[in-house]
């Protein structure tokens, strides 16, 4: 399968990559600074590009069959980078015919399934008050995905950590099957796996230990 990873550049993306040179997929690395990106495979292209740029990100859509996406907010990003970048990565996706989108974001995005409990809450009320723009903007972007008529899965990580790649969580919601953690390996190897996986599909599940 020929893929295109937007945020290959960060700790899950990086993974993605990987992983997916590893499954046998052709994959195109969209990345800011190609410099700073130290992975080199036959198989792998590196783009330059930057993801508020809808010309840039069509481009690297083209010919593709799937699209995923693992973009993060960090100190000097915008406060609506993902809810931008979102937007043309589904205008590129409709523009080439490219159906197939998994995208990561936050536990703090809410699910029709979740059952929170009282320790959830709080830490959405945490997030609130400390990343509230960041959650405003993981919100958006999930409702423009959600809106979009795409193929879609969107992964939600709890606390993101480095770990190896066991193969080995849960997939749940929110106070259901759930728990406080997962690896970066660990979501991109589910991500991965909802390329061709519809169990999930129109869903927000969250993946953790």
């Amino acid at each position: 399968m020929r893929i295109v990873i937007f945020g290959a550049s960060g700790r899950t993306g990086r993974a993605l990559v990987e992983q997916a040179l590893a499954a046998g997929h052709t994959v195109t690395a969209f990345v800011r600074t190609p410099a700073s990106f130290p992975l080199q495979h036959e198989q792998l292209r590196v783009v330059q590009g930057d993801v508020t740029n809808s010309v840039q990100v069509a481009g690297a859509i083209a010919g593709q069959d799937a699209v995923v996406c693992a973009l993060g907010h960090r100190r000097d990003s915008p406060k609506d980078l993902q809810a931008v970048a979102t937007r043309n990565i589904v205008a590129g996706m409709k523009a080439a015919g490219v159906r197939r989108l998994v995208s990561m974001t936050g536990a703090g995005v809410h699910a029709p399934q979740d059952q929170p409990k009282v320790i959830d809450r709080a830490i959405r009320m945490l997030l609130v008050l400390m990343s509230g723009d960041v959650l405003r903007d993981a919100e958006t972007s999930a409702q423009i995905i959600e809106e979009s008529g795409l193929d879609w899965v969107i992964a939600r990580g709890p606390r993101i950590v480095d770990g190896p790649h066991t193969g080995v969580y849960r997939v749940g919601f929110v106070g259901k099957d759930s728990g406080i953690r997962i690896s970066c390996a660990d979501i991109a190897d589910f991500m991965l796996k909802e390329l061709t996986d519809d169990t999930y599909l129109h869903q927000l599940p969250l993946v953790s230990y």
